[in-house]
């Protein structure tokens, strides 16, 4: 029975570690060249990114607009002037100011490679993932506070009901430098039961560096079982640059633990993770690599 026990409860957090591209964005070329873009004064605040039709991107915000010339001041105190026929487009952007460098947020800062932060998505926001190429997910904001979201392996071959996971999740504290959560992840039709994790998490720290921390009951279901174990979660995140991050997600469960590291390319809406996962029994470990690509929408 103990046996029985291990193999759920590191299924369970297996599947937690299991869980590549620049942003995208619209070409000159393919605009009228007699369509004028919306311009008007950036509120405080705001940051607003600047396409020419050269190819040029500035970040800053429109200070003056007159008689067709405007005059944008970028994050780090230069002055441009250009006319508005030369303007593709003027919008928005998430992110924040380092050093006169304007940062772009990270479109995927609710979970760390698989595991959840104790951030949540805004109502209407959400993303698609793709998790080792055959693991494919997706997650949207119902309110600012709660979201839903589930996934399903693309390839599952033994003639058995296709195995699925839902991952509601709540966040019950926000406050400018710290996030808390609670959530479940929850896997069907696997095998004659159904197994997951139940969760509280919480991240301290900015989207650029924060830490996270983690505790959770694995638990499994059949027909004639009922068994559980705690697992903890340990992970943090770093920006080393303006387009990647450092970050390490780990779990510690009864037998063993699962250690991973890696890095985080960003883009616009885009995001791409590429690991290193190392789980371990304390006797043996064995090592394999982590992929995944998460494209953000209604941002």
């Amino acid at each position: 029975m103990r046996r029985r026990v291990n193999r759920y409860e590191q299924a369970a957090c297996l599947a937690l570690a299991l869980v590549c591209s620049p942003g995208m964005v619209a070409s000159a070329d393919g605009l009228s060249q007699d369509a004028a873009p919306q311009i008007g004064i950036t509120p405080v605040g705001v940051t607003d990114e600047l396409m020419l039709r050269d190819g040029t991107r500035a970040y800053g915000r429109v200070d003056h607009f007159d008689s067709g010339l405007v005059t944008f001041v970028t994050t780090a105190g230069a002055t441009i002037e250009v006319q508005v026929a030369e303007i593709v487009s003027v919008h928005s952007v998430q992110g924040r100011v380092v050093a006169g460098e304007f940062r772009r947020a990270d479109p995927n800062p609710t979970r760390l490679f698989f595991g959840p932060t104790g951030r949540s998505l805004k109502q209407g926001a959400g993303y698609f993932g793709v998790y080792e190429i055959l693991l494919p997910f997706v997650q949207v904001g119902l309110t600012d506070r709660i979201s839903f979201g589930a996934g399903t392996p693309l390839i599952f071959g033994d003639g058995s009901a296709h195995p699925f996971w839902i991952t509601p999740k709540v966040q019950f504290y926000a406050s400018e430098s710290m996030q808390a959560s609670v959530g479940v992840m929850h896997f069907l039709n696997v095998g004659d039961g159904n197994f997951g994790i139940a969760y509280v998490v919480a991240t301290r720290g900015t989207t650029d560096s924060a830490v996270t921390g983690g505790v959770g009951y694995a638990y499994d279901r059949s027909y004639n079982t009922q068994n559980g174990a705690a697992v903890v979660m340990i992970g943090a995140e770093h920006r080393v640059a303006r387009g990647m991050k450092i970050l390490t997600e780990n779990y510690i469960f009864n037998g063993g633990g699962i250690l991973t590291g890696g890095v985080r390319w960003l883009g616009e809406r885009f995001a791409a993770d590429l690991a290193l996962v190392v789980p371990t029994d304390g006797s043996s470990t064995v090592a394999f690599p982590l992929v995944n690509v998460v494209y953000s929408f209604s941002r």
